[in-house]
């Protein structure tokens, strides 16, 4: 009887208790990505002493030197501006395309002497652009022709340079600029990712046109509105040809686009003596610090792919990713173009989840959402 009882009160308490579940669910799902980004305005000054103390994980910026004895330290590097001189169409070198060379390749080679950070680079596409090696020879002709020209080169002094900008005046180092009446040479400094950004709407998501990442499409904007009538008709030839599709194949393509900067280059009125790189930081530290570290060659670590492939060492899948950078947010979500703004684009980067991304080196595509599938058969 008394065990009936015992038996009783068991069953009574299990009905007033409810069933009891257990269960070992975790509060982060696994992914691939970090499950939340931080991203914030950080001052240059300031962002050297947050990365050392990992506080933030890269920084998006202007270039902040460190010593090559930090350790905990990685970077990239990614173009940073093109280097252009322009002779004077009125001034006494202009004359003659010989006068005009001779002027420039003093110029050029003055100013990379004088500014370590200006890579000495005749020839408008460089080694990190994409198309780069459809144009290596004509490249490495330019650099023969400027490092083994023979002619009697004016000195520096006997030239009067003046700055494009406020920018450019660093180049001049200790030279005294020119008056805006009176000059020889100009020289400019272009910034590529505000040159590129420049040419280029997004237009649901697609870059268009999506040449202006390629350096053939970059040199015909820093140098077009310089070159003569004659050339000039050649050239929007070409382009045109090149925009519309008017080619037999991809070898057709290319020697249109070589066709076209070897115009663009033709005489030494205006050209490109150099470029510069931009280096942005991260914190490489282990166990502090993220590896995987994926960039594009003009905007650097502001861009998708960044985001997409950048893992915490902490972590193997999920955690926190803190992203440090020198702009502010200034423009509003547009529901056509996006966002305007370096801060807003690498937000948007964070949050969107494209079926592709603009490839880092040119001006493709690739793949982040599908994959490509041969079908069997063939469709």
């Amino acid at each position: 009887m008394k065990s009936r009882i015992t038996f009783g009160l068991l069953l009574s308490a299990l009905a007033v208790i409810g069933p009891a579940r257990s269960g070992h669910e975790s509060a982060v799902y696994p992914s691939f990505y970090p499950h939340e980004i931080e991203i914030k305005t950080v001052a240059p000054d300031a962002a050297g002493s947050l990365l050392l103390q990992a506080k933030i994980h890269a920084y998006l910026g202007n270039e902040r030197r460190f010593s090559d004895s930090v350790a905990d330290l990685g970077s990239v590097e990614s173009l940073g501006s093109l280097v252009a001189i322009r002779v004077n169409p009125i001034s006494s070198y202009a004359k003659a395309d010989a006068t005009a060379c001779a002027a420039a390749h003093a110029v050029a080679r003055k100013i990379s002497s004088n500014n370590p950070d200006v890579i000495l680079h005749p020839y408008p596409i460089t080694p990190l652009h994409g198309d780069y090696l459809y144009h290596a020879d004509l490249a490495e002709t330019a650099k023969r022709r400027l490092l083994s020209d023979t002619e009697a080169f004016p000195t520096i002094r006997d030239l009067k340079l003046k700055a494009a900008d406020a920018a450019a005046k660093r180049l001049l180092g200790t030279e005294k600029a020119a008056p805006e009446s009176d000059w020889d040479v100009e020289i400019r400094e272009i910034n590529l990712p505000e040159l590129v950004a420049s040419a280029t709407t997004v237009i649901n998501g697609w870059l268009v046109p999506p040449a202006a990442r390629g350096g053939w499409y970059q040199a015909y904007l820093v140098l077009h509105d310089a070159i003569d009538v004659g050339t000039k008709e050649r050239v929007e030839a070409d382009l045109q040809r090149i925009q519309s599709g008017d080619f037999t194949d991809p070898v057709d393509r290319i020697n249109l686009e070589r066709a076209l900067v070897t115009a663009l280059i033709g005489d030494c009125r205006q050209v490109v003596i150099g470029y510069t790189l931009k280096r942005e930081y991260f914190n490489a530290e282990f166990s502090a610090g993220i590896e995987n570290i994926a960039f594009d060659s003009i905007n650097g670590l502001n861009a998708a792919i960044f985001l997409r492939t950048v893992k915490l060492k902490d972590f193997p899948w999920n955690g926190w990713l803190r992203v440090g950078i020198d702009a502010r947010p200034t423009s509003a979500w547009n529901p056509i173009t996006g966002f305007s703004d370096r801060f807003g684009q690498l937000m948007w980067s964070a949050v969107a989840d494209p079926a592709l991304l603009p490839s880092p080196y040119d001006q493709d595509w690739m793949a982040n959402r599908i994959s490509e599938i041969q079908a069997t058969p063939p469709r």
